[in-house]
């Protein structure tokens, strides 16, 4: 994932903080056992844990022994996406028709040793973490390895622990562009109010806010 300096992370405070106010659902690829073959891509749930990411997946799912073999996956996330039609990014004085469209996202990408958890303790421990993180009002039955009804479920499925090794986070929201820009594009979103206008445009204030204008910021 390229990321220039105006779209790097503030610092990962910043895409913690995001990241937290997701549903934690991301997008788990493998590298393909035969490199002939096209990678292994498997939206799932996650759960972050400490350095770790846990989820876990149905045994008969084909990503197993690729992911056995793997020294290295990666899950990635995206989120506040919008799409920024030409004319918005016209350059001042210029022809609407003349401006270049984007996209504007936040992206988090997790690189990680993937560890493949099979003992059913193991299991309920993933499950049970997963169920405080993504269900924390609870009105579960308890999650034991002889208790039904998980415990004759967890045969059926295999946990995952992905140790991260290291975190890209960009947030596109033409942060190297002028205020008065940013600030037109932000109405925009609102006006428009289509699929998540609404998320990319807090995303795009809140960058604004902290950022200011950086070609100022990039010379102090």
């Amino acid at each position: 994932m390229l990321i220039h300096p105006w779209d790097a992370a503030l610092d990962p405070v910043e895409w913690q903080t995001w990241l937290a106010g997701t549903d934690r659902f991301g997008t788990l690829v493998v590298n393909n056992l035969d490199p002939a073959e096209a990678p292994l891509v498997v939206p799932a749930h996650f759960t972050l844990a400490g350095d770790d990411l846990l989820l876990h997946l149905a045994r008969p799912n084909p990503v197993w022994p690729h992911l056995e073999a793997a020294a290295q996956v990666r899950l990635a996330v995206v989120g506040d996406y919008a799409y920024v039609p030409s004319y918005w990014r016209a350059k001042a004085g210029g022809p609407d028709e003349d401006g270049v469209p984007t996209s504007y996202y936040t992206s988090v990408q997790f690189v990680c040793r993937p560890t493949v958890v099979d003992d059913p303790q193991g299991k309920v421990d993933i499950l049970t973490a997963q169920f405080a993180d993504i269900q924390p009002e609870g009105q579960h039955a308890t999650v034991a390895v002889d208790a039904p009804p998980y415990g004759r479920m967890l045969s059926g499925i295999r946990g995952i622990r992905l140790t991260v090794l290291r975190v890209d986070a960009k947030f596109k929201y033409d942060d190297h562009n002028p205020v008065e820009h940013r600030e037109r594009v932000i109405n925009n979103l609102h006006e428009r109010g289509h699929g998540l206008d609404a998320g990319a445009a807090a995303q795009q204030q809140r960058r604004l806010a902290a950022i200011g204008d950086w070609r100022t910021r990039k010379r102090s």
